[in-house]
Order: structure tokens, then C-alpha cells, then sequence
């Protein structure tokens, strides 16, 4: 099954299906979502009002450059506005509830997972391989169960959704359970 955490490894996935799951490209998370994600986040608990891109890549230890790149795409995503001026900064486009983690993926990253960059519909393989479109299927609607669901909101309380919390602890559950650690 599927985890969260898996795909954030950021390592590339193994698999005993002749490499076939590193194929599905986009189910890495990219730095560029997470410090997307983490920069959100700040704007979430700035509770409406404007924050500077210096002060958020400072706290989040991320390049400036970089995390105004991040912003350019997350308020043409219109999930951040801008203000210019000396009180300028970014503020959330709506609030923190209405903001899921799938459109900040989407916004930076485009779509949550890509077989080679074609449709899932009308991808098809012959022999043995012909149910693996419906595993990329599956992989598609286990990524859109969690990041369609953790809202920001969710984020800065620190109060996931049961189905979410539930599959993080299966996560750490079966990798210690797998490496034989306990923490």
C-alpha cells in the first residue's frame, strides 16, 4: 500500500517491477512543493495579514530567489496575492480551510502523478503488464485521498484528517517494522 511518507523520501523508489516505479515521476515530492507547502504554512498562521518573502525564507531556510519563484506560480495558482511597497508581502488569496495541499502541489508542480506524461485513460500495455494502468490509477487516488483532503488549516493545527494520521502511523509502523528500529 501506499504511504505518504513514502513518497517523500526523496530518494528514488525501488522496486522488483523492473524499475517500473520510477517511471511515475511526479509522485516524488520536489523541493520546490515542499518549500511551497512550508511557505504556505507561514502565510496560514500570519492570519491575514502581509508577510515578507525575506522574513518566510529566513524562518523556512529557503533561498529568496527560489521562494519568489514559488510565489510567482502559487499567485498565478490565485492561492497568494501580492501587495508592493514597504508594508508589502504576500497574504492567502483565501483562507487557510479553503486552501488544500493538492492545489499547492498542482499550483508549483502541475499534476499530482505522471506516467510518462500521458493519461492515465488512455494509457494501455499488453501481456503481463495489463493491469498496470489501474495500479497508477490507484497510486493517482491515494495521492488525491491525502492532499485533496489536508487543508492548511490542517497544517498549522497540527490536526489531520483520521484517514490521514492514520496512514502516517501505518507508515512508521511498517518501516520500523522493516528496518527493526524503534523510536
Amino acid at each position: 500500500m501506499w504511504s505518504p511518507g513514502a513518497a517523500c523520501s526523496g530518494s528514488a523508489a525501488h522496486t522488483g517491477v523492473a524499475g517500473a516505479v520510477d517511471r511515475v515521476s511526479a509522485v516524488r515530492i520536489s523541493e520546490r512543493v515542499d518549500n511551497a507547502v512550508r511557505a504556505m504554512a507561514e502565510l496560514a498562521v500570519a492570519d491575514g495579514s502581509t508577510a515578507k518573502a525575506e522574513a518566510i525564507a529566513n524562518r523556512q531556510d529557503i533561498s529568496l530567489k527560489f521562494l519568489l519563484d514559488i510565489f510567482r506560480d502559487l499567485k498565478r495558482g490565485e492561492l497568494v496575492r501580492s501587495k508592493r511597497g514597504p508594508d508589502g508581502g504576500f497574504t492567502l488569496s483565501r483562507p487557510p480551510k479553503q486552501i488544500s495541499l493538492a492545489d499547492i502541489f498542482r499550483a508549483v508542480d502541475g499534476p499530482l502523478a505522471d506516467v510518462h506524461d500521458e493519461s492515465l485513460r488512455d494509457l494501455r500495455y499488453d501481456g503481463p503488464a495489463v493491469a498496470l494502468p489501474e495500479v497508477w490509477m490507484a497510486l493517482r487516488g491515494s495521492l488525491r485521498r491525502v492532499l485533496e483532503t489536508v487543508t492548511l488549516a490542517d497544517l498549522v493545527t497540527a490536526e489531520l484528517p483520521p484517514e490521514v494520521a492514520e496512514l502516517a502511523a501505518e507508515y512508521r509502523r511498517t518501516t520500523e517494522e522493516r528496518h527493526g528500529t524503534r523510536h
